[in-house]
């Protein structure tokens, strides 16, 4: 008996070319989660979900945000690519996290404004 899953379907899977931008919107936006890449796509007419998303992810090995972030050091060391300003944070955001040790949140009145100016705008 094999405990293995089913093979999977190639004609389920994300068309190659789509593929090929949801790993360069990985790399280049590594912040980005599922959805908000899905949401990307939809503005241009592009089909997908975040579920594909996270599987076009898992195949490529970049579902986590560190993953992410070293597939995006990966490729400025490679190819010497310019960072943008929100790579730059993003980078430098995640050397803080490492530094301390832990992951840092905002404090709990920021959190409050967020909600409170979320709740006017709708």
């Amino acid at each position: 008996m094999d405990l293995n899953r089913k093979k999977p379907n190639p004609q389920n899977q994300v068309h190659p070319d789509i593929e090929e931008k949801v790993i360069r919107i990985a790399t280049y936006e590594p912040a980005w989660k599922q959805q908000r890449v899905s949401n990307e796509f939809k503005r241009p007419g592009i089909l997908i979900s975040p579920g594909g998303v996270r599987s076009v992810w898992l195949r490529h090995d970049l579902v986590t945000f560190k993953k992410r972030l070293t597939a995006l050091e990966a490729k400025v060391a490679q190819e010497g690519c310019i960072l943008t300003e929100a790579q730059l944070q993003v980078l430098e955001k995640a050397k803080v996290e490492k530094k301390s040790g832990m992951r840092l949140k905002p404090s709990i009145p920021v959190i409050l404004a967020v909600r409170i100016l979320s709740m006017l705008v709708i």
